[in-house]
């Protein structure tokens, strides 16, 4: 039997979710969460064989999500489901570890290959992008890719960037992150700096058309 987590802010997706994966008799779902950090509290506490990972999620996106799965040291494998065919964005969940990237739009023909591929230690991705990842191959094996600014970023910043665009003030994703309000703000500078804006509505703009962080979907 396969164990599987599902992971969607969204309540009825996960509902519509379970109910696909629940007509496979080789699957049993065995826990939901409903953000990030919940998905990884959950991957640490059940130690599930497969996690679906929606990519837009409060707290911890899915990225974010999939690099700190990663470093819990589990067998857990790691699927991300999204709306966006963009190459740069799949590349960065393989690269965090990721087993899987499919497309929302094609998730009822192709999660149960995708869970099966993952469990057999395979990577599964939608037809719909394969094509583009494989022409990259060479920079996706190497983990760079010159244009890609979520490279210049560290983890925390990530982690920063992405509350900064859900609307939290530094002093909210200090206690978040259990940092100072100061170390927030230095976060904040190196970010502008990094990503080449002046002030947050340039970082928000740049985040959002490089696909750093996600809107709900």
């Amino acid at each position: 039997m396969i164990r599987v987590i599902i992971a969607d802010d969204h309540h009825i997706v996960r509902q519509g979710l379970r109910a696909l994966l629940e007509r496979d008799q080789r699957i049993e779902v065995i826990g939901e969460a409903a953000d990030g950090q919940e998905a990884v509290d959950l991957v640490q506490k059940l130690q599930p064989d497969i996690i679906i990972l929606d990519i837009a999620m409060p707290r911890l996106d899915g990225v974010q999500a999939t690099s700190k799965i990663v470093a819990l040291n589990t067998k857990t494998q790691i699927i991300v489901l999204s709306v966006h065919n963009r190459r740069k964005i799949a590349q960065r969940v393989l690269r965090n570890g990721a087993a899987g990237y499919l497309l929302k739009n094609a998730v009822n023909e192709e999660l149960i290959l995708a869970i099966l591929a993952a469990q057999r230690g395979e990577i599964y991705l939608s037809p719909e992008i394969s094509k583009s990842i494989l022409s990259n191959l060479w920079s996706l094996e190497q983990g760079s890719d010159s244009d890609d600014p979520s490279l210049r970023l560290t983890s925390r910043e990530h982690e920063v960037l992405k509350l900064i665009v859900d609307g939290y003030t530094n002093n909210e994703i200090g206690e978040m992150l259990h940092i100072s309000p100061k170390t927030v703000s230095k976060h904040r500078m190196s970010l502008m700096t990094k990503l080449g804006v002046n002030d947050v509505t340039g970082l928000m703009r740049v985040a959002l058309k490089e696909g750093l962080v996600f809107l709900d979907e």
